[in-house]
């Protein structure tokens, strides 16, 4: 085992990953609410691996089919670009395998992580944290499915919502020490533009016109 991955694992071992497996336990629990087995939610958590994709297919309607595929892969096509932004970063043999793992968590860890390790450890680093923080989905959409019916709806919602809390804060705190200030500001501006969307369209839709409009403007700032 690469020294680097074994790092990786036991950095994701931290309140990044604990406040991601508060969803998967809010995520478990839906699940069985919702009527599905155990089989099918922890499919979900393996395969789609991203909560605004899942929550997509959980309250799709049964004969959605291929629908609920596409309005899954829309809620998180926000991969595409991360994956854009993480490939300078982690280049070589073990590269391909890094890209099922692109999800919010070991995303926003290797992009604060791996401009300080040197490139051959950057994949097993990365490679590490990912698994680490994939297997802790596993088991907290397992655990939540085992003790759904000892939430209540509030709670569950409050779980849901703790990942995005999270970030919410670390956005804050990278501002605080000079962070991308024009980034955030300019997304939480652009983020009301996804209300403007006309009926029918789907959601997800909103959230990449948002960021497309507000990380433009960015852009535009920065070099004015």
């Amino acid at each position: 085992m690469h020294p680097a991955f074994r790092l990786g694992a036991w950095e994701a071992l931290g309140a990044h990953t604990i406040a991601m497996a508060a969803t998967f336990i809010a995520f478990g629990a839906a699940v069985r609410a919702s009527g599905f087995g155990l089989g099918w939610g922890l499919a979900s958590s393996a395969g789609v691996y991203g909560m605004a994709g899942q929550m997509v297919l959980l309250g799709a309607h049964p004969g959605a089919g291929t629908a609920a595929v596409a309005g899954a892969i829309m809620a998180n096509a926000r991969f595409l670009p991360m994956a854009a932004a993480l490939a300078p970063l982690v280049r070589g043999r073990l590269a391909p395998l890094c890209v099922p793992f692109v999800a919010i968590t070991p995303w926003a860890a290797a992009m604060r992580r791996l401009p300080g390790l040197a490139p051959p450890e950057r994949a097993p680093w990365f490679l590490g944290f990912a698994l680490a923080a994939w297997t802790t989905g596993l088991l907290t959409t397992a655990f939540g499915y085992g003790i759904a019916g000892q939430l209540s709806p509030t709670v569950l919602r409050l779980l849901l919502m703790a990942n995005v809390l999270y970030f919410a804060l670390m956005v804050t705190a990278g501002l605080a020490r000079g962070g991308p200030w024009r980034a955030s500001l300019a997304g939480a501006a652009a983020a009301p533009l996804a209300l403007l969307l006309p009926a029918g369209t789907p959601p997800a839709w909103g959230i990449l016109g948002a960021a497309l409009i507000g990380g433009t403007a960015a852009f535009l700032l920065r070099r004015r």
